[in-house]
């Protein structure tokens, strides 16, 4: 019997620490970099969802498989780039097709499937839901019309901020990777907004705010931290401008009982095993929820706070712990 971890070659250490985690409770682990496929791992895969995993971990039955979790996909990206784009094109989605195609037909319990990530990553379902919940959310609009973007921002007396839907990065002319960040909206720029007409942005009302929050969610257990995102000037809008310098300044944090429940209800609600949120808490205390994101990252909490993510994630995986097997009409708060 195995546990199957879907991931990439350049992955970071999350893939290791909960393979540890797992083989500390006697479960043999096996590791799919899907980067690798199809140029060095083979899968066979027949009618019946049997097959074999074959690869540097060696051979694995499809049989033996009992549970996966399903954390980065990077298939076909060792096919040559060179190759005439006709054919590499197709080449990438047929591999793609196999492997997730492999997950689907297995009918073992995923963290998560991929169809309800896939679900759960639209951000306008994610603020519906939360709302109903009862879950405190920014004033938002997303859209590509300038002029309701300069409506809105007239009725926000607090101001704008502007951020991306999808998680992206673009690179300088030197290669160097420039991060999207939510930014405040300046009065000035309400009057260039051309740019719509090409890709679609993200508007919220500017909250102040005292801390955020990243939340993680597992199963049943939920682990808050927080940080001072305005002690330093350039993190005040969004504190991954200074990641690196705040990555030590994370510490525990005891989300309020009625928020805690809104969020596992959000979880129950998207089909959800694992979910980093994200949260501003404003000087009155106010906790407004920002998003979800189901493939958020969460090493750095493991080392400072010290959040036992890897462990939670073990206990789901072997049927420790509680499990969501599908999403579940929200109970309205």
């Amino acid at each position: 019997m195995a546990i199957l971890l879907v991931t990439h070659s350049k992955d970071n250490q999350a893939p290791l620490s909960v393979a540890r985690a797992l083989e500390a409770r006697g479960e043999r682990v096996y590791r799919f970099d899907t980067d690798l496929f199809p140029t060095q791992l083979q899968l066979a895969l027949d009618e019946g969802g049997g097959g074999r995993l074959s690869g540097p971990a060696g051979p694995l039955e499809l049989s033996d498989v009992t549970a996966v979790w399903y954390r980065r996909n990077s298939t076909g990206a060792a096919i040559p780039q060179d190759m005439d784009p006709q054919l590499r094109q197709p080449s990438v989605e047929e591999s793609r097709r196999l492997v997730f195609g492999m997950m689907a037909a297995l009918g073992v319990f995923q963290l998560d499937a991929l169809e309800v990530v896939r679900r759960a990553e639209h951000k306008p379902l994610q603020l519906r839901l939360a709302r109903e919940l009862g879950l405190e959310v920014p004033r938002t609009v997303m859209t590509n019309d300038p002029e309701a973007v300069r409506a809105f921002a007239a009725s926000c007396p607090s101001g704008v901020v502007t951020k991306m839907m999808s998680s992206f990065a673009v690179y300088d002319e030197r290669g160097k990777e420039q991060v999207v960040f939510t930014t405040p909206l300046k009065p000035e720029e309400l009057e260039d907004l051309e740019g719509l007409d090409l890709c679609p942005m993200t508007f919220q009302e500017r909250l102040t705010k005292a801390v955020e929050l990243r939340v993680t969610v597992v199963g049943e257990r939920v682990m808050a931290a927080a940080i001072d995102s305005q002690a330093l000037p350039r993190a005040r809008e969004d504190w991954r401008r200074e990641g690196v310098t705040l990555v030590d300044a994370w510490t525990p944090y005891t989300l309020p009982e009625p928020v805690q429940a809104r969020v596992l209800g959000l979880m129950d609600a998207l089909g959800l095993n694992y979910g980093a949120f994200d949260f501003i808490v404003t000087p009155e205390g106010r906790h407004v929820f920002l998003e979800v994101n189901p493939s958020g990252e969460f090493m750095w909490l493991m080392r400072n706070p010290g959040l036992p993510i890897d462990e939670a994630l073990a206990d789901v995986l072997t049927g420790r712990a509680p499990r969501r097997l599908g999403p579940k009409p929200p109970a309205r708060g």
